[in-house]
């Protein structure tokens, strides 16, 4: 990376696409960072998809991002787990993202003694299974969620997510799950990693305060918070940090994705 010249990590819904579709100049944004050479990955908090079901969901909106170009909570769980017991074993609630992940790191599959239970985000949350994870932990495996996030969206409504079946299980357990996905800046930091890239010149793009800007501000980057999904300006002064910069959407740094902080 040249001198001066910014990597930036980019949250997926809420930036990029909103509700299955393109937000109106995320291509372009892209395609400059491309044109212009900049390093960049693409986050997001949830578990259930691979790199490559994610490009494909990636695509049918527009948007071509390569596999390596995505960093998700399932990768970055399978990379911490590796580092801490490798080659080690767990119980996982979850879908192919993380079960992939997880194997691909050298980890087994197991109901029996497992050194973890992971948990991540289904659509189809199993009460056996939970009740399974709760006698695990209860059995001394240790407590890995891959994020804290309560709610997901959906056509319907909001759906629990992770966070809302992580606390169901604490309640019963009395044992606090370690997060790994945002806002831990351990997700951050594994994502810095991956691009080889670091923290003083490298910026984070989220639609939420708690969680994008958040886990960016810990991991010591610039932080720039899009009103096209979650957080809006009013919500901003909830909290008692600030985004280093506030735009309307990505397709605002058209044209300035060298300089995203100049005044011009």
């Amino acid at each position: 990376m040249s001198e001066g010249r910014w990597t930036y990590l980019s949250d997926m819904d809420g930036v990029l696409v909103k509700e299955e579709h393109l937000v109106p100049g995320a291509d372009e944004f892209l395609a400059e960072l491309r044109g212009n050479g900049i390093d960049f990955l693409v986050l997001t908090n949830n578990s259930i998809y691979t790199p490559r079901d994610l490009r494909a969901r990636l695509l049918r909106t527009g948007l071509d991002i390569p596999e390596e170009s995505i960093w998700t909570s399932a990768l970055a769980t399978a990379k911490f787990l590796a580092s801490q017991r490798p080659n080690g074993s767990a119980f996982v609630i979850g879908e192919a993202g993380l079960t992939t992940a997880l194997h691909e790191v050298g980890y087994v599959l197991t109901e029996r003694d497992p050194d973890y239970v992971v948990l991540g985000e289904t659509r189809t949350y199993s009460f056996s299974a939970i009740t399974r994870a709760i006698r695990l932990i209860e059995g001394g495996a240790k407590f890995i969620a891959t994020n804290p996030d309560a709610t997901g969206p959906s056509v319907e409504g909001s759906m629990p997510a992770t966070g809302s079946v992580a606390a169901l299980i604490e309640k019963a357990t009395g044992r606090s799950p370690y997060y790994v996905g945002k806002p831990n800046p351990l997700m951050m930091r594994s994502a810095l990693r991956r691009l080889g890239a670091h923290s003083e010149s490298t910026l984070m793009i989220g639609d939420r305060m708690d969680t994008d800007v958040h886990s960016g501000i810990e991991a010591g980057l610039q932080t720039i918070l899009v009103l096209t999904g979650i957080s809006n300006e009013d919500s901003v002064e909830n909290y008692p940090y600030r985004p280093t910069k506030v735009i309307g959407s990505v397709a605002d740094l058209i044209g300035r994705t060298l300089d995203p902080f100049g005044e011009g």
